[in-house]
Order: structure tokens, then C-alpha cells, then sequence
């Protein structure tokens, strides 16, 4: 057993920032900003609930649980909670999450790529997911150096560009975009918008993962007790630097969003990016982006990988078999452009599905603190809730 040091915290602290910072975390803040104006506040705040607290309770849930996703969904029953878990699990992997990443990632930086990549098309597209993926895997088949990679090398990569991107943007700064809409309605907006960042869903399997670490990193010997205090300290400074980084966004759109309006989601952060840093800022452009998008595509290629290992396959195949057939199974969809992508994302897999699991973490929450014991009817009116929000409004 080793002596938990402040490193250890800081370090997993980070892992967790970078595997929830991906994809999305970079186009809907901006979108937040431009869309919200002078009125930004309200939008930050309402996309705050659900981007950045969600993800903390859901990482409270999971500890009580000692990052067992199973126990979790299985709470539903045995029949239903199979179906969630297969379905979260195909969302945060081949369905959504990575194929958004990947394809986010070729539009952002293919100005930088090589000419015959620069191009959008299906077969450009499908190179560039060939070498996306194949890093993803070279970064993620040594499962127990996730943390270490994410925490030590990509993350701090991360914020600095983040960093200088925003204070630039700052400094930079002039007329704040205006708005026609109202508060409650940016406010309204924006809060639903922290959905399609599917962070509830990531705290979920992360946690698994960040426990799982915590456990070889600092050895056996531990209590529950103290792996959660770790877990949860670690948490919340990576939901902190989340909810930092969404706020500097989200200004960065309002006072650099002129005339960006309706511009392409993935092209929003490229275009504000080149305003701010001219062409010599290409190569930090680069960086943030593709470490955004990597550091997310391992956590998420990691969770699929395990699920596919040891549910799906009953550990008849290792893990490294298994996260190839993830990893292939994500070429499909990274190839038919993030605009279709991005419509999967604001479509009804999102809208009904993320009420069914905010649900089921409150429910699994009061249940392991208050012994509240009810979950299937409250999940079900969530859904039916859920769905009728969707089809009427």
C-alpha cells in the first residue's frame, strides 16, 4: 500500500478533465456564447447544470456504487438494464461519442493536414479515421496507463492551449454579439444543450476506470472510504477546470461570434480560433483540438473496450481483441461528416435518453445513502416525460 500523495489527486484530477473534455466540450460552449450575446450569463448558467453538475453527481453515484456500472443499470431490472447499459454504452462508443470526435476532429484541422487529407470526402475521411483510430488504440491497449497519458502529458497540452486561445481572446475582445432572445429562453436553451455533451454518461464509466487506476496507482490495502474521498477530490478538480474552460468559451463566443451565427458547429471553434491567432496560430489550433479529441476517444475507446471484453464476449477474447472490434466498429460512422453526426447527437438517442439516466443516477443515489429503494416507476416517468417534451415542444 503506498501513502496517497497530493500527485496522485492532481493527476487523476486531470485524467478525468481530459476524458471528459472532448468533442463536444470544444463547439457547445462557443455555441453558447454566440447564440446567448450580452446575455451570456444566463446561458453559462444554464449549461453549468447540466455540463458540469450532472457529470459531478453522476461521479457521486458511481463511487457509491465502487464503479460498478452493472450494479447500476441492473437496478432496472435484469431485461431492462441489459438494454440501457448496451445502449450507453454503443452511445458514448461506435454510435455517437467517437465517431463525433474523430469526424470533429478532421474538420477542424484539416487545413493543417497534408494536401490530399485537406479535402473532405468519403475516402479522405476514411483515412483520416484509419489514423485517428489506430493512435487512439497505440495510446489505449496498456489499459493501466491511461491515467498516466492523460494526466501527465495530453492534459497539460490541453489547458495551455485552451488557455492561450482564451486569454488572447480576451485581450482581443470588442463588441459583445447581441441577442433577440430572452433569458429564460437562452437559459432554457442552453441548459438542454449540456446534454448533448453526454458528460453524465462519461462520469458514469470513467469512474469505473479512475477506480479501478486508483486502485493499481497507489496499491491495495485501502478502504472503499478513502478510494472515495480520492476519487471525489480527483473529480471535482476535473469538473472545475470543465466548468472553468466552458466559461472562457462561452465569452470567447460572445465577443468573437460576429456573423458566426449559423456557421458550421465544427468549423465555429477553427474560424473564432483564426480571428483571435491569425495563421500563426494554426499549430496551437492543431493541438488543442486533436488533444481534445484523443484524450476523450481513449477514455471512451477504454469503457467500450472493457464492456465488449468482459459482458459481451464473457471474457472469451482479451482486451486488446476487443478494443480493435471497437474501434472498427466506429469506422462507419466517423466517415459520413460531422453534420450527420451531429444530427444523431441533437436527435431523440440524446433527448429521451439522457432524462432516463439522470433519473436512474438520482434514484441509485438516494438508494445507497437513504435506502430509497423505488427506481423502475420514477425512471418511467421520466421517460414518458421525456418524450413527450420531445414530440410536442
Amino acid at each position: 500500500m503506498k501513502t496517497i500523495r497530493i500527485e496522485h489527486i492532481v493527476a487523476t484530477g486531470l485524467a478525468i478533465f481530459s476524458m471528459l473534455f472532448g468533442a463536444g466540450n470544444l463547439i457547445y460552449p462557443l455555441q453558447v456564447g454566440v447564440e446567448s450575446g450580452n446575455l451570456t450569463a444566463f446561458g453559462i448558467f444554464g449549461f453549468l447544470i447540466t455540463a458540469v453538475c450532472l457529470p459531478v453527481i453522476g461521479l457521486i453515484a458511481m463511487l457509491l456504487f465502487d464503479g460498478d456500472y452493472q450494479s447500476f443499470y441492473l437496478r432496472l431490472g435484469k431485461p431492462i438494464g441489459h438494454v440501457l447499459l448496451f445502449a450507453s454504452i454503443m452511445i458514448i462508443g461506435p454510435i455517437l461519442a467517437i465517431p463525433r470526435i474523430t469526424t470533429l476532429s478532421h474538420t477542424m484541422i484539416a487545413p493543417f493536414l497534408p494536401t490530399f487529407l485537406q479535402t473532405i470526402t468519403p475516402l479522405t475521411s476514411f483515412i483520416f479515421a484509419l489514423l485517428f483510430l489506430g493512435t487512439t488504440f497505440l495510446a489505449t491497449y496498456r489499459e493501466n496507463q491511461i491515467v498516466n497519458i492523460l494526466g501527465k502529458y495530453i492534459s497539460p497540452l490541453l489547458l495551455l492551449s485552451l488557455i492561450i486561445i482564451i486569454v488572447s481572446g480576451f485581450f482581443t475582445a470588442e463588441n459583445i454579439v447581441p441577442t433577440t432572445n430572452t433569458a429564460w429562453q437562452i437559459f432554457k436553451t442552453n441548459a438542454v444543450r449540456g446534454y448533448e455533451t453526454l458528460d453524465l454518461l462519461g462520469a458514469i464509466f470513467f469512474a469505473a476506470i479512475v477506480l479501478t487506476i486508483l486502485k493499481q496507482t497507489i496499491g491495495t490495502g485501502h478502504s472503499v472510504g478513502t478510494l472515495v474521498r480520492v476519487g471525489l477530490q480527483s473529480g471535482i478538480i476535473g469538473v472545475s477546470l470543465l466548468g472553468l474552460v466552458y466559461i472562457g468559451m462561452s465569452m470567447l463566443g460572445a465577443y468573437h461570434g460576429h456573423g458566426l451565427l449559423h456557421i458550421n458547429a465544427g468549423e465555429l471553434f477553427r474560424e473564432i480560433s483564426f480571428g483571435i491567432l491569425g495563421n500563426y496560430g494554426a499549430l496551437l489550433i492543431g493541438t488543442a483540438v486533436l488533444m481534445a479529441c484523443l484524450s476523450t476517444s481513449i477514455a471512451l475507446s477504454a469503457v467500450a473496450a472493457e464492456y465488449t471484453h468482459q459482458v459481451i464476449f464473457k471474457n472469451s477474447i482479451d482486451y486488446v481483441h476487443a478494443l480493435m472490434i471497437v474501434l472498427l466498429a466506429c469506422i462507419p460512422l466517423s466517415t459520413i461528416g460531422l453534420g450527420q453526426v451531429l444530427k444523431l447527437t441533437a436527435g431523440p438517442i440524446v433527448y429521451i435518453g439522457y432524462p432516463i439516466i439522470i433519473a436512474l443516477t438520482f434514484c441509485n443515489i438516494a438508494y445507497k445513502m437513504w435506502n430509497f429503494k423505488s427506481v423502475k416507476l420514477p425512471v418511467f416517468l421520466a421517460f414518458i416525460v421525456a418524450l413527450i417534451s420531445y414530440v410536442w415542444f
